[in-house]
């Protein structure tokens, strides 16, 4: 990839050991807190993402709503996106660049909305809060942090971003039809039966709007910030 004019390239030398540490760190966390979450649900312990009560609900039905969480999701795909760059600082490919985007883009709407939303709302306790703490603060805190002195970029480009919309707009549209079918949704601003389809729908929209503007900061900064491909 030929560097754009004007721009500076950031030293290599000992990047690449820096960024494979940073990134086993958040792949570990990541990896911590999914097992001990999984470990609770099998044992009927709290899910730290959830705002009201499980009920009866099944196991099964506590597994589907666990991987139905826009945090666990983001996550995921920050732990793959860690792993990958455990192994290879300097990745890229085209859908590696839509893979990184969405870990990016989910994660800082995850951290955001759950401070300044949902925060209050859930009370973990014991190892359920070091749990919350991996996913809703560790989590999208070390990831933006990491991109920022690692990288790898310039990765975000204009076609990169609007493919990485594709995977919450297929989330969103799940969203909407779970809850539809159960009358369970994973969050409360887009409970659908609780607000009205109208205020459902505002919520998320503002939401996406949100989203926009977070892509376009990490667009800016991913070119204009020195470029680290190495």
């Amino acid at each position: 990839m030929k560097q754009a004019v004007g721009r500076t390239r950031a030293p290599a030398a000992g990047r690449g050991g820096a960024s494979r540490g940073w990134h086993a760190v958040l792949a570990a966390v990541i990896t911590a807190a999914l097992i001990t979450q999984i470990v609770l649900i099998v044992h009927g312990g709290a899910d730290v993402n959830t705002v009201t009560s499980e009920g009866n609900a099944d196991l099964a039905v506590r597994f589907v709503r666990l991987f139905s969480y826009f945090t666990i999701e983001s996550n995921l795909l920050v732990l793959a996106l860690a792993v990958s760059l455990v192994l290879n600082p300097a990745r890229d490919g085209h859908l590696w660049r839509v893979v990184q985007a969405d870990a990016l883009l989910g994660i800082i709407i995850t951290g955001l909305i759950f401070t300044t939303v949902l925060a209050g709302l859930v009370h973990p306790h014991g190892i359920a809060a070091w749990v919350n703490a991996g996913f809703h603060y560790f989590s999208p805190a070390w990831t933006l942090v990491g991109w920022l002195l690692f990288g790898p970029r310039p990765r975000l480009d204009g076609a990169t971003l609007g493919w990485a919309f594709v995977w919450p707009l297929l989330w969103i549209g799940y969203t909407f039809a779970h809850g539809a079918a159960t009358g369970w949704y994973p969050y409360p601003f887009l409970d659908a039966h609780l607000h009205g389809y109208g205020a459902a729908i505002r919520n998320t929209a503002a939401v996406l709007v949100l989203a926009l503007v977070i892509a376009g900061i990490l667009r800016f900064l991913d070119q204009r910030m020195p470029a680290i491909t190495r």
